[in-house]
């Protein structure tokens, strides 16, 4: 399928523009109650609109309002290589062969240890909790991974699970919010975390002796386990294949979806860009493309950890940029991908640099013509978090917009 047209993109950049500062919004883009859902019929309820919020906003520089530096001379539209559906096939087998090692490029097809019916005093307090499950994932270097698997007390018809990903240390809030508004919502829930972080293990072997044990003090402090034959993504990946594995085998859910939030984001964006059975996934300040990564206003550079840097990991993001990982996230039969970025996140990712890639992603999977792709900035507070506003847009994409879908 021929490239669309610059001319194409930069209108649909500058009409968003417009409606933005019309509208006074957070969002780039927003809806009316009069708005067509995605499969063109009226929606049952219009979708949440916020506006910035004023008294964060007067206490940032002109940094979080305009385009910076970076991205003059940038072609993002030259960026992406993915043009076809058979494009995301070929840099996913591309990506999973490395990740793993393999000829085949295939994900890993086992399973967990599971022990039903547990007591997770670390978790948060959740109401209408049917039963936790605790999914071990055995790794190398006597890694081990956890992920706790929550069934709602009232399971909805529509039969779906979802994993929430936290990051590298955020409070329990959100985690707490997003997960009970899931519950809430009649779905099975897998919780998941880091590695050596929250609730998982933080030892491993040395991988110059196995009979050490070592406790890395961050991600930062893997570089010695990565070699040639070995990929320290596999902590970070490995983990959400096997436990996609037991709920498919176990559950049979007609949908997967995906949501997370810092490092939990970058997994809600890497994981579903490998492994097309997540089909909707919603990362929230978790990435940018490389060309963006010297420009957030605060901290400056954003150049993120371990499992983020091109530096660190040159083959795997040689494959493909992140505005690539972004269409094989969104690209197939009732895949799509909303990625959220607070602009006055005190953390990471934050500003206005996105509005340089948003318009030519999203027209460049509207071209493909299987899939959906859309970006929400957020600007309704200044924290590193999945707002409520946030949280609600994620749920309504959920019920309304793929309410006729699996």
């Amino acid at each position: 399928m021929s490239t669309v047209s610059r001319r194409a993109l930069l209108g649909t950049a500058g009409a968003a523009a417009t409606a933005a500062t019309l509208g006074g919004l957070g969002a780039t883009g927003t809806a009316s109650a009069e708005e067509m859902s995605s499969g063109g019929r009226p929606t049952s309820r219009p979708r949440p609109v916020a506006p910035v919020n004023q008294e964060v906003a007067k206490a940032h520089s002109i940094d979080y309002r305009a385009l910076p530096q970076q991205v003059v001379g940038v072609d993002v539209e030259q960026l992406m290589t993915v043009h076809t559906e058979a494009d995301t096939e070929r840099l996913r087998q591309l990506l999973v062969a490395e990740v793993w090692k393999s000829a085949d490029g295939r994900l890993p097809d086992t399973l967990p240890e599971v022990e039903r019916g547990v007591t997770a005093p670390e978790l948060p307090a959740f109401t209408g909790v049917r039963r936790i499950d605790r999914l071990t994932v055995r790794l190398p270097y006597g890694l081990g991974s956890v992920i706790y698997l929550m069934l709602p007390r009232r399971a909805a018809a529509h039969g779906r699970f979802a994993l929430y990903h936290n990051g590298h240390g955020e409070k329990p809030e959100t985690m707490q919010r997003t997960a009970q508004a899931l519950l809430d919502a009649g779905y099975g829930v897998l919780l998941c975390a880091m590695p050596l972080y929250h609730w998982n293990p933080k030892q491993l072997q040395s991988p110059s002796d196995p009979d050490v044990m070592v406790t890395p003090e961050s991600h930062n402090d893997l570089g010695p386990w990565e070699s040639r034959t070995f990929s320290t993504l596999r902590f970070f990946l490995e983990p959400l294949a096997v436990a996609v594995n037991h709920v498919r085998r176990t559950y049979r859910p007609p949908s997967m979806q995906m949501i997370g939030l810092s490092g939990g984001g970058w997994a809600a964006t890497v994981y579903p860009a490998l492994d097309p059975r997540i089909t909707r996934s919603y990362p929230t300040a978790g990435s940018l493309p490389f060309f963006l990564r010297s420009a957030p206003p605060k901290p400056s550079p954003t150049t993120g950890d371990w499992e983020q840097r091109l530096d660190r990991h040159p083959v795997f993001y040689g494959i493909c940029d992140f505005p690539d990982l972004y269409a094989l996230a969104s690209v197939g039969r009732h895949r799509r991908q909303t990625q959220i970025l607070n602009r006055f996140d005190d953390c990471c990712f934050n500003g206005v640099g996105h509005r340089s890639y948003e318009p030519v992603v999203r027209q460049r999977i509207q071209a493909i013509g299987n899939g959906h792709w859309e970006l929400l900035e957020d600007a309704t507070h200044g924290d590193h978090t999945i707002s409520p506003y946030a949280l609600d847009v994620i749920l309504w994409d959920l019920d309304v917009n793929c309410a006729d879908e699996p």
